[in-house]
């Protein structure tokens, strides 16, 4: 019976160091892997700080861009403003020379014989002034 428990413990430890060799093997392999996991998340770490640092730049322009803009656009509500203006300034002269234009047609009504004199005297003083620039 000796024999026996002899065999049992040869035959344990012949199992237990097959386990060691096996553990040994597992942990190694376990070992690269987190090797190669914690190289992948430096290089994951360097690109996310190069995007970041592109971003940021991007950003920057984006904001010069927008102020541009913002600069731009003013400058043109007051060209906008100012052709207003001029668009006011011609309304008033349309109205200046309707108000002409019918004062002047009240006036030939009034008195028929001054504007018959007024027209010939009119076509006469045109008719020297062409002969005159010629």
């Amino acid at each position: 019976m000796e024999i026996l428990a002899y065999i049992a413990a040869a035959i344990a430890a012949v199992a237990f160091v097959v386990l060691v060799v096996y553990l040994v093997i597992t942990l190694k392999a376990a070992r690269e892997t987190l090797h190669n996991v914690a190289e992948t998340l430096t290089s994951l770490e360097q690109q996310m700080q190069g995007v970041t640092s592109e971003t940021t730049q991007l950003l920057a322009k984006t904001n010069k861009l927008a102020d541009d803009m913002n600069q731009k656009s003013s400058k043109l509500n007051s060209l906008f403003n100012g052709f207003k203006g001029v668009g006011d300034t011609v309304t008033e002269f349309n109205q200046s020379l309707r108000d002409l234009t019918n004062s002047v047609a009240k006036a030939a009504n009034k008195d028929p014989e001054k504007t018959t004199q007024a027209i010939k005297w009119g076509t006469t003083l045109m008719e020297l002034w062409k002969k005159k620039n010629k």
